[in-house]
């Protein structure tokens, strides 16, 4: 059983920039053809992605809040990397287990985590079937596929210890730096290392060695072991008792560091907070003389460790078990990287021909291939072609706000720059620049208020109270002239659109009912167009699959007020042309539609 493939993919809990970044750069150099990290969890982050080098090229690696949103958004990434400090690894590794089905393998990093804890996280990680590497880890590795931050070191370590591609050799340590040095010593006296990881120096870790030994013991590319233990604790007995009972059949290399503290007269522990001898078989040099007993390569001392390694390799090699490995090529990483300061996601220009989101403009642009400017809208603003339902509702929105006369602000600004002589382009800004909240503001408003009273279960009655105690007129609601006995029938031709063609319109459902509240008070406070289109859109959006946090993201940058800039610029040009081909003279207001009230200067 393979721990890591190449298709393996991490949720990396905590933006750590320098971890992350060998782990690309490791997956560049041995050609995986997708990043081994999915997503990034930053809970303080305010951003919804980072920048990280492939290569010579940035890729964007999402963020999320919390690691169930990111998991909802990557199904696929089945392991978590917590990165996490002693403080809060214990609550990020609870939260994931409970993540069912998501996460097979879990790494700690930090190193201190209250025994009490650290035991009761291992045996829930054990009870849901996953594997927790850690605490006080750097990690594991499957050479040419996966490998966890740091273990390994720098590149060029990495590729001096033959660890960008599969060997034959599966090496389990506790400790990092021994799992470093043990990476090169194979690749001098063997062929690399087929898997291998660093458990962890706590004294209670997640997998113990029995647990990654059985695991390599089913690993097709594992041909022998190597266990690098340490004094204190009883784990290497379990092994020692696997080979005996002939569950661990692989040839297996052992060796227990710590063989020194015989010479001392009290207990000394030497580095991990587990390796301390608390009884005779809990010394280096019992467990190094079980281990022999039991059939494992056991070397006299470190310093032979290479000679034992190269003789069991030789070994294999000769009987056929192990074969020559090829070198393959490896992508080197560019000297020199540079960051771009501008990222588009929805267009490309560099080809023979542009692409909107990937597809090319030949393909959208004349009427045979069914592309309408509905189609263009949706691909370019939301980055999905919708359904033709809404794509056709996107279109009467734009023809519904288009042009509402000469008299509104817009339209009277854009005329009266037009009559002063300039051109088209600052004649349609002076008329955008009045749209805000007082004139085409409302949708979003609407959208977002109406949405909040359903969303929280409001009646009619209670959503007034609540608007009225906020101080905010009710967006999307009441009109000048238009009413219950003179409807606005642009709304009436928007109501007889949904109808026939919405799956369900709840919210729209919603405000008409408090649009009942407000005509028993006053017959003019009907909902209008800017409320009818802002609801409208909120209910397209959710039947579209788009969840809370999207449609919230689209009212808070302005995208409904987008689609009324949009549709009034079709007007403003009419009426800046309608100047133009007229040939009007400078504008000037009458006085007599002024009210002077001018107070004369008292002179001293």
């Amino acid at each position: 059983m393979r721990l890591f493939t190449k298709d393996t993919q991490a949720i990396f809990w905590n933006n750590n920039r320098s971890a992350i970044q060998r782990m690309l750069d490791y997956d560049y150099t041995i050609k995986r053809e997708k990043p081994s990290v999915a997503a990034i969890v930053a809970p303080t982050s305010t951003a919804t992605f980072d920048k990280y080098f492939y290569g010579g090229e940035e890729i964007m690696i999402p963020l999320y809040r919390s690691t169930p949103e990111a998991a909802q958004n990557h199904p696929n990434a089945d392991v978590l990397l917590n990165f996490g400090s002693f403080r809060t690894a214990y609550d990020v590794v609870m939260e994931a287990i409970e993540l069912e089905g998501q996460f097979r393998t879990i790494m700690v990093t930090a190193e201190g985590i209250p025994e009490r804890r650290a035991r009761f996280m291992n045996a829930m990680a054990r009870e849901k079937g996953v594997t927790i590497i850690g605490p006080a880890t750097v990690g594991g590795i499957a050479p040419g596929a996966f490998k966890i931050a740091n273990i390994g070191g720098t590149l060029e370590n990495i590729i001096n210890s033959r660890l960008h591609r599969c060997g034959s050799c599966g090496l389990v340590t506790r400790s990092g730096g021994l799992f470093n040095e043990m990476a090169n010593i194979i690749s001098i006296n063997a062929d690399g290392i087929a898997e291998g990881l660093a458990i962890g120096g706590d004294r209670f870790v997640g997998s113990v060695f029995i647990d990654n030994l059985l695991r390599m013991q089913n690993n097709p590319d594992v041909k022998y072991m190597i266990l690098l233990g340490e004094v204190g604790g009883v784990e290497e007995y379990k092994v020692i008792e696997a080979v005996k009972s002939g569950k661990i059949t692989k040839p297996i290399i052992g060796w227990c560091i710590g063989t020194i503290a015989k010479h001392f007269e009290s207990g000394v522990q030497f580095g991990h907070a587990g390796a301390s001898a608390n009884a005779d078989r809990e010394t280096a040099e019992a467990k190094n003389i079980a281990m022999r007993e039991a059939g494992f390569y056991v070397p006299a001392s470190f310093n032979e460790m290479p000679l034992v390694i190269n003789e069991v390799y030789q070994e294999l090699l000769a009987k056929g078990v192990i074969k020559v490995i090829e070198e393959p090529e490896v992508s080197p990483i560019p000297a020199e990287r540079k960051a771009r300061n501008f990222i588009c996601t929805i267009s490309d220009d560099r080809g023979e021909e542009a692409t909107y989101c990937g597809i090319p403009i030949s393909n959208v642009a004349t009427p045979d291939t069914g592309y309408t400017l509905g189609d263009v809208m949706s691909i370019l603003w939301f980055k999905k072609r919708y359904p033709r339902w809404a794509v056709d509702f996107i279109e009467t929105v734009l023809k519904t706000v288009a042009d509402h006369g000469p008299a509104v602000s817009g339209a009277h600004n854009a005329k009266v720059t037009a009559r002063a002589g300039k051109d088209v382009v600052s004649s349609l800004i002076s008329g955008l620049l009045t749209i805000g909240p007082r004139f085409g503001g409302a949708i979003d408003g609407a959208a977002k208020y109406f949405k909040y009273g359903y969303d929280n279960n409001l009646s009619p009655k209670e959503f007034l109270k609540y608007m009225k105690k906020e101080g905010i007129p009710i967006p999307g609601i009441g009109h000048r002239i238009k009413s219950v006995r003179n409807p606005d029938l642009r709304i009436t031709g928007l109501k007889k659109f949904v109808a026939e063609n919405f799956p369900s319109s709840p919210i729209l459902d919603y405000a008409l009912e408090i649009e009942k509240e407000t005509t028993s008070k006053k017959d003019n406070l009907i909902l209008n167009v800017d409320g009818t289109i802002g609801v409208l859109m909120v209910d397209m959006w959710r039947e579209l699959g788009y969840d809370d946090d999207e449609i919230n993201t689209f009212i808070d940058a302005g995208a409904l007020n987008a689609f009324f800039i949009l549709g009034r610029c079709i007007g403003f040009i009419g009426h800046i042309l309608d100047e133009k081909r007229l040939n009007m003279p400078m504008y000037r207001h009458p006085w007599d539609d002024i009210l002077y009230d001018i107070d004369p200067i008292k002179e001293s």
